[in-house]
């Protein structure tokens, strides 16, 4: 059985904002995120307010879920669209633990409902389950040494996931390297 791994490394366009979600002050950073693109752009008090809610909730579930990094990137600078974003989140269990692919892949398939659509395969960082649904794409990746999944998990929710910015996601996914 191959040890665990320190960390992780994954390649991410640099216009993506990345939070920190490690730190205390992510909070400060997503709003930076929130302010930077409305300055640009003509949402909305109410619009603004709504995205920086949305985001702020979307990363404290995160955190108390494992949750260590949030990147997020604006589709269409005129829009006032919620951004594209990416959770990346840590599920460790103890040292041989965790279930398998194929086991992973019926309780998604479980739990999501027919909307989603999952499968297995393997990345260069090792086995995986993907869940997509229309405006999501979930890369579960084990974990060498057996000790969990890291899950990257996009959301598109203006161009969706068949497309440039699905096709993005995916190559995000592929380029996962263990430390």
């Amino acid at each position: 059985m191959m040890a665990p791994p320190s960390d992780y490394r994954i390649l991410v366009p640099r216009d993506w904002f990345r939070v920190d979600l490690t730190q205390e002050r992510w909070r400060g950073q997503l709003k930076t995120f929130v302010d930077r693109e409305a300055a640009g752009g003509s949402a909305s008090a109410e619009t603004r307010r709504s995205i920086w809610t949305t985001l702020r909730n979307t990363a404290e579930v995160g955190v108390a879920q494992g949750a260590l990094e949030f990147f997020l990137k604006t589709e269409s600078p005129q829009d006032s669209a919620y951004p594209a974003s990416l959770l990346v989140s840590l599920l460790p269990t103890p040292p041989g633990l965790a279930p398998d692919v194929t086991e992973l892949a019926g309780t998604l398939a479980r739990r999501r409902g027919p909307e989603s659509q999952i499968t297995t395969g393997e990345l260069p960082a090792g086995d995986m389950v993907r869940a997509v649904t229309d405006t999501t794409a979930d890369f579960h990746v084990r974990m060498p040494g057996g000790v969990g999944y890291l899950v990257l998990a996009f959301s598109v929710p203006l161009s969706g996931t068949e497309g440039p910015m699905g096709d993005l996601c995916d190559a995000i996914a592929y380029s996962l390297r263990w430390v």
